[in-house]
């Protein structure tokens, strides 16, 4: 690392810290980084599937808590909808402006805290204000884990990791909706006691991943672009040094440095005016992957479990075991997928993912509205819809964490990431909740379609706008805002 000084006594460092990280080969290194940072998404699985499958113990008078179904399905989701939102949004701009590992660390305190004091609620009210607390905390996970990721993980590897990552929310899914079988049987658990030790559970869990996280390192990426170069090289260095005991070879000499002007901060405004104004088209692509994938979402799972007891008599008590084959179905596209968006590239897979999931489910729409379908095979259809969504909907997250600057990711992946929520989460109950519970074939062959074309549209934005950002450097791929010597971008 060298400290020239431009003409005008401006300090500038030229490093080479980004090719370093990029050309290192996979190492317990990086495994610890998944284990730490990835986990979380398990967590948020998990929470948000127990709460579904609760909903209706919470409402029986013999459970401590005076409220109702829907008030859970309905008050308290939407508290946590925008507790996620505003999380994001909050501790997006936090995780620019101070740092990925202080706010990773925050954010899961944050979520540890309120979902601890769900579990002693004893009030509708207490409930819904700790259920937006646990929201804002998950909220701020996805911009402070998906930046820390990609700006650590070595770029001919960033595609598939980030997508296992994000995929595993639905491994949580899995185990919730089992655990849930488990923990509401009242032959085991009495009905007041079994929904808290629901909520118990997560704090357990997420207390562990606390102690893997606190060895999880600040990104060198973020140090050097604050005026904390020597750190940055002090961490790769040792990172260096490790990787090669490990691998017992030299390491091949990195390609590339670049020269920036460190900033302690970055405004807001820029932030702003660098996302819509100089990034127009990336902003479309972004907002469309997000959107898309939050309505197909909403078409199929919202009212999965109306669907399966109005139409095919299923045991309200047995939807879980439907929606743990569904979420298996989703942790596997990304899982088997992933690689390919890292060989074939970006855009033939985020495109073709989410194409595929929207036509799909198109003909799963046409199967229902001609009464060919059970409960199993309307698993089967959704499981193959949702393996090719899974994969384009964990790529959003990738696609915008990758395609704007340094000093912007964070917040860039908060603002997308709230955009969609807020979608899914406010506009889709509006659009399929009567659809879906309506009883009427017509009414959830509509839901179906509007998902599927929501999704698909997504799909032909993705064919015409994304970048093919395989195994290239975040930095070639949007210079960062502090580098010297940058270009105007107008894509």
């Amino acid at each position: 690392m060298s400290t020239p000084h431009a003409a005008d006594g401006e300090e500038l460092i030229t490093t080479d810290v980004p090719a370093r990280l990029d050309r290192l080969p996979w190492s317990r290194w990086h495994w610890m980084i998944v284990v730490g940072l990835g986990t979380v998404w398990i967590l948020d699985g998990l929470e948000v599937t127990l709460v579904g499958n609760i909903a209706s113990r919470l409402a029986e008078e013999d459970s401590g808590l005076d409220i109702t179904t829907g008030e859970v399905t309905g008050i308290a989701a939407a508290s946590y909808v925008a507790g996620a939102c505003s999380g994001a949004l909050f501790f997006g701009w936090l995780t620019d402006r101070f740092g990925r590992k202080k706010l990773f660390l925050i954010t899961l305190a944050v979520y540890l805290g309120a979902t601890a004091l769900t579990a002693l609620a004893f009030s509708s009210w207490w409930f819904f204000l700790f259920r937006f607390l646990t929201g804002f905390g998950i909220g701020g996970e996805y911009a402070a884990i998906n930046s820390a990721i990609d700006e650590l993980i070595p770029a001919r590897y960033r595609g598939r990791i980030d997508l296992i990552i994000n995929g595993s929310y639905w491994l949580g899914a899995v185990f919730g909706a089992l655990l849930s079988v488990l923990l509401l049987n009242t032959s085991l658990f009495p009905p007041e006691l079994g929904w808290r030790l629901t909520f118990a559970l997560g704090v357990v869990l997420g207390l562990v991943i606390l102690l893997v996280r606190r060895n999880v390192p600040e990104s060198p990426r973020w140090m050097f672009i604050h005026g904390r170069g020597h750190e940055a090289e002090a961490l790769v260095a040792g990172v260096e040094r490790s990787v090669t005991e490990e691998t017992g070879r030299p390491l091949p000499e990195p390609r590339g440095s670049i020269t920036i002007s460190p900033r302690e901060s970055i405004g807001f405004v820029t932030i702003a005016r660098t996302v819509f104004r100089s990034y127009p088209r990336r902003t479309t692509l972004g907002l469309s992957l997000f959107i898309g994938q939050a309505f197909l979402y909403n078409a199929i799972t919202f009212g999965y479990g109306a669907i399966l007891t109005t139409f095919f008599d299923t045991a309200s008590d047995h939807t879980g075991y439907y929606f743990a084959v569904i979420a298996v179905g989703n942790f596997l596209g990304p899982v088997l997928l992933g690689r390919f968006f890292d060989t074939v590239g970006r855009r033939p897979m985020i495109s073709g993912t989410y194409l595929a999931s929207g036509v799909l489910l198109f003909g799963t729409a046409a199967l229902f509205d001609g009464g060919h379908l059970s409960a199993v095979t309307l698993t089967a259809c959704w499981c193959a819809v949702l393996f090719f969504a899974s994969a384009g909907a964990s790529s959003a997250y990738l696609t915008v964490s990758e395609i704007f600057p340094m000093e912007t990711r964070a917040l860039a992946i908060a603002f997308f990431y709230a955009v969609g929520t807020a979608v899914g989460g406010i506009t889709g109950p509006l659009v399929f909740a009567d659809l879906t519970e309506s009883g009427v074939v017509s009414d959830t062959v509509l839901a179906f379609q509007l998902g599927a074309g929501v999704m698909t549209a997504a799909g032909l934005v993705a064919v015409f706008l994304a970048l093919p950002a395989e195994q290239r450097s975040l930095e070639s791929l949007a210079s960062p805002l502090s580098a010297r010597r940058r270009g105007p971008h107008r894509v």
